[in-house]
């Protein structure tokens, strides 16, 4: 079964859902605000992507930090950050049990998933 990641109100994550309902394809929700981070999950996408990817670069809370922080991130920090402040992960993230995708991308929703 497919995880889609993320917050419930996030418009990204709106286009993702509605792309899967689109599609008859059953999907089970996570959302960081109400269950939390998924940390064994999360340190997986990092595996496979690279902390940088998954996480936000240009969301509010990534471009609030002091410099030297982003300056100065590591792998070990940034998933420290993305526990306290689930804000800053890169949204939807979705668990196909065979791969990892970050964002939303049709093309790759097409490719991956139908």
């Amino acid at each position: 079964m497919i995880t889609v990641y993320g917050m419930k109100n996030c418009t990204t994550v709106r286009k993702a859902t509605k792309w899967l309902d689109d599609h008859n394809i059953d999907y089970n929700s996570h959302d960081y605000k109400k269950s939390g981070v998924d940390i064994p999950f999360l340190k997986k996408a990092m595996d496979d992507h690279g902390w940088d990817v998954i996480i936000n670069k240009n969301s509010t809370t990534w471009r609030t930090l002091p410099d030297h922080e982003k300056d100065e991130m590591t792998r070990e920090q940034a998933e420290l950050l993305a526990d306290a402040k689930p804000s800053v992960i890169k949204r939807p993230i979705i668990d196909t049990d065979k791969s990892i995708i970050v964002g939303f991308n049709e093309d790759v929703y097409k490719d991956t998933l139908l």
